[in-house]
């Protein structure tokens, strides 16, 4: 895909992995951190957002979950979830009036809004999200200063930390779905890669914009595709087993016994299946096509520049070999 094609490869790195396999591609590396010069705009917004729906409830769907995620799940109230929406509308108004061109808003200019309405609750609201607006871990309030359009990008989101970590994710994910938009209309493919995915479910906001996503993404010219080693915290999310069950295509390798029991109910494994899931070495397993399930064995060569650039196994890196 990376060397034979035109299509998009876009990748989101919790652990900070990609980067060697990335940039020996020729694609770009966003490190995105309270620290970090990198800013992710997010009310970044394509004018097919809403897919032939206003695209501004949609994002304002998504700045109700942002703004949820920011003070609290459950804590807005009827009148706050009214003031955003209003703030939201008002917002963009003049950035859809030119024709989706110019400047585009930002979580600065809502913040703004919010102060200049006559409502108590407006106050709260804005004082609320005021960490992450003008304070710092304003990281995703300004608008995108890194380039997004390389051909491949990888998001490296480790260093985010534990309050922003949640509200990163959704931005992310939500500026992953801009660029697919962009691709679609480009006529253009789109392969996403979530790595740790099982991270995105430990959070109610992230998991269900991710569980719309991904079944979004699939006429939009797009395929999405979830890794994680922590299959056991995964099918702990009711949202992720119902993904997992009605993936078409899933690869599985050496499986811990708790993990194995499970994919076994999920995925109507057999026995003698689940032997090629157990004590296995690196590169076997069990690959799922559909209804058919067989057995796999990679043995990728390991003094391969390839390889050493996909390793994350401490003695390859080291070159211990």
């Amino acid at each position: 895909m990376a060397l034979s094609t035109d299509d998009d490869i876009i990748v989101i790195d919790p652990e900070s992995e990609y980067g060697p396999l990335i940039e020996g591609l020729g694609g770009e590396v966003i490190n995105i951190s309270a620290a970090s010069p990198n800013h992710i705009n997010a009310l970044d917004m394509e004018q097919e957002y809403g897919d032939g729906d206003n695209p501004v409830v949609l994002k304002s769907e998504f700045l109700l979950s942002l703004c949820e995620q920011l003070v609290g799940a459950g804590k807005l109230t009827a009148k706050e979830k009214s003031l955003i929406d209003r703030c939201t509308a008002q917002v963009y108004r003049d950035y859809i009036r030119h024709d989706y061109h110019g400047k585009v808003p930002t979580l600065q200019d809502s913040h703004a809004c919010l102060l200049g309405q006559p409502e108590a609750e407006a106050k709260d609201v804005a004082l609320a999200i005021e960490l992450f607006t003008e304070g710092s871990l304003k990281t995703f309030a300004k608008p995108t200063n890194v380039d997004t359009n390389s051909r491949i990008i990888c998001y490296d989101i480790r260093d985010l930390g534990k309050q922003l970590l949640p509200v990163g994710m959704l931005v992310v994910l939500d500026s992953v779905f801009n660029r697919v938009i962009r691709n679609r209309k480009l006529g253009r493919n789109t392969w996403i890669y979530i790595d740790e995915i099982y991270l995105l479910f430990q959070h109610e906001y992230s998991a269900n914009f991710l569980f719309t996503l991904w079944k979004r993404v699939r006429k939009y010219g797009a395929c999405a595709t979830g890794l994680t080693q922590n299959v056991d915290d995964l099918l702990q999310s009711h949202t992720a087993r119902t993904m997992l069950a009605n993936s078409e295509f899933l690869v599985m390798l050496n499986q811990a016994a708790t993990d194995r029991a499970e994919l076994a109910r999920l995925l109507n494994i057999s026995d003698n299946q689940l032997s090629y899931i157990t004590n296995v070495d690196f590169g076997h397993g069990l690959l799922k096509c559909g209804s058919a399930i067989v057995p796999f064995a990679d043995n990728f060569p390991q003094h391969t520049r390839l390889f050493k650039l996909m390793t994350t196994r401490p003695k390859d890196i080291t070159g211990n070999l």
